[in-house]
């Protein structure tokens, strides 16, 4: 297939200003500042307090890919990596600093909340807007319009201005535009994180559909890698303005997971905040004596050591463990709550430890989380993920001779019926 997209040695550059004073000034300041900015147009006419107080920051640097019709491209990386700043280029929201871009087709964009919608006009008005930036006759737009409204679910505020809908609403209605009217390349930043699950598992669908039925590009930007890995053939990983590494989305979101995670497999509390109810002062993984590990065996248990302040005692107080997959999606939790205990019941430090089976654990690696809450009232406090490996033994992970699929391994019980039943 041809190329619909070719970026080469692309580049931004953003100048940040560091502000030398405070940003409310005196009437004199203000004059005082005008006099020295005369001066230098005068003596030194090349430089200026703008050059003097910016420093030069590379969002993005040197990047170069291809992109051919039909591929669904994942971009991951954390925060500030510049995946952002790409999109707003394919987009031609902003222009590189240098390089070049070629793109062949219509881009439909859908970055933030509320991007390309006009907020006085109404959601019925800027399905016609929208549809006459990507280039739309209006007869066009109208036989879409009907499915577009169905799809983002908003029929009862069609006619109400957008600037009254809410982010979710917003993201509904930007969405359906976008995927319904036919571009030929489709990019989705991780605005659909603001809309509800039920609703984001319909828009995968119809990114899937859209690419696989009508062979149209996606470049899908999100922080969830289980989504990325459905949704998507190959991924680009982004760090520090640049490639990190390139090819099959599995393989590339399998190395960037690696690379975020703790290798000590203890998490301290760094923040001095103390206005909470409590707070988690420390998670680790560890033996019998107490001593931090970096696995465990698939036929024993995994011991993990929470130490909890209690800063306002709660009885509804609860503490949590989350099992998580390599993507960090929940597969299973427990709290206090099971063994009926309450942990805030009174002010003081505390050393909790769970003990959870490992004979349903597969050889992988795993995660867990610990996370303090009140029962009406949402999470208190919470840890980052610690992840350890799952080592095979002799246990039910791997009695099945070609191994066992799926994340975890549960002895069901079968019930056989040895006799012939005539008849059937």
């Amino acid at each position: 297939m041809s190329n619909v997209i070719s970026v080469e040695n692309l580049g931004k550059k953003y100048l940040i200003s560091h502000q030398g004073r405070e940003p409310y000034m005196a009437l004199r300041d203000v004059l005082a500042d005008g006099a020295r900015a005369f001066y230098r147009r005068l003596f030194s006419p090349g430089t200026s307090q703008a050059d003097a107080q910016a420093e030069e920051f590379w969002a993005l640097k040197d990047v170069s890919f291809e992109v051919k019709q039909g591929d669904r491209i994942g971009i991951i990386g954390r925060n500030g990596a510049g995946k952002s700043t790409l999109l707003k280029i394919l987009s031609r929201i902003t222009e590189p600093t240098e390089g070049r871009v070629r793109i062949k087709g219509r881009v439909a964009s859908l970055l933030e909340v509320g991007t390309g919608f006009h907020p006085e006009l109404t959601g019925r008005e800027n399905i016609f807007l929208n549809g006459a930036i990507l280039g739309m006759h209006r007869v066009e737009i109208a036989r879409k319009f009907d499915e577009i409204v169905a799809f983002a679910e908003i029929e009862k505020f069609l006619d109400t201005p957008v600037k009254r809908y809410s982010s979710g609403m917003y993201v509904r209605l930007a969405f359906a535009v976008a995927a319904h009217l036919e571009p030929e390349i489709l990019i989705v930043d991780e605005v659909l994180a603001v809309g509800d699950i039920q609703f984001q598992k319909k828009c995968l669908g119809k990114m899937e559909d859209v690419s696989n039925n009508e062979g149209r590009t996606i470049l899908f930007v999100s922080h969830n890698m289980a989504a990325v890995q459905r949704m998507c053939q190959k991924a680009l990983w982004f760090d520090n303005g640049s490639f990190k590494s390139t090819g099959p989305v599995k393989e590339v979101v399998s190395q960037y997971i690696q690379s975020n995670r703790n290798n000590m497999l203890l998490w301290k509390q760094k923040s001095k905040v103390r206005d909470k109810h409590a707070i988690i002062l420390e998670v680790s993984i560890v033996d019998a004596n107490s001593n931090s590990i970096s696995s465990v065996t698939t036929g024993g248990s995994l011991r993990v050591k929470v130490v909890v302040e209690i800063l306002r005692p709660n009885p509804f107080m609860q503490l949590s463990l989350a099992l998580l997959d390599e993507n960090g999606e929940v597969i299973t939790d427990s709290s206090t709550l099971d063994d009926g205990i309450s942990i805030g019941g009174k002010r003081g430090v505390f050393i909790t430890e769970i003990i959870f089976p490992t004979d349903i654990l597969l050889p992988r690696t795993y995660g867990i989380k610990a996370m303090l809450w009140i029962f009406q009232e949402g999470i208190v406090d919470c840890c980052d993920s610690l992840y350890f490996t799952a080592i095979e033994t002799d246990s039910l992970c791997n009695s099945n001779p070609g191994g066992r699929p799926g994340l975890v391994a549960i002895k069901c019980h079968w019930q056989v019926n040895t006799e012939s039943v005539i008849g059937l």
